[in-house]
């Protein structure tokens, strides 16, 4: 089966909030499949968003806030360029 490939590349502001997502389940000493399973989404999902290989609804931002308890503008402290 060939992979697939995206049309476009990426925004930029995708792959830091993937980043800024992982960073917090570091500090917080939790896992990724803790996180999905709090978020309600299947672990290889969640360990795309934070690869910045595919983009999430505003729904799964709210759900991965949540479980991660903190608020959405949290996710988002990182500087855009």
């Amino acid at each position: 089966m060939e992979k697939r490939v995206r049309k476009s590349e990426m925004n930029p502001e995708i792959i830091l909030l993937g980043k800024r997502i992982e960073g917090i389940i570091k500090e917080k000493g939790l896992k990724t499949r803790e996180v999905a399973h709090d978020s309600d989404m299947d672990v290889e999902n969640l360990r795309k968003y934070i690869k910045g290989k595919q983009e999430m609804k505003v729904s799964t931002m709210l759900k991965i806030a949540k479980s991660l308890d903190v608020t959405v503008g949290e996710l988002f402290t990182f500087k855009i360029d």
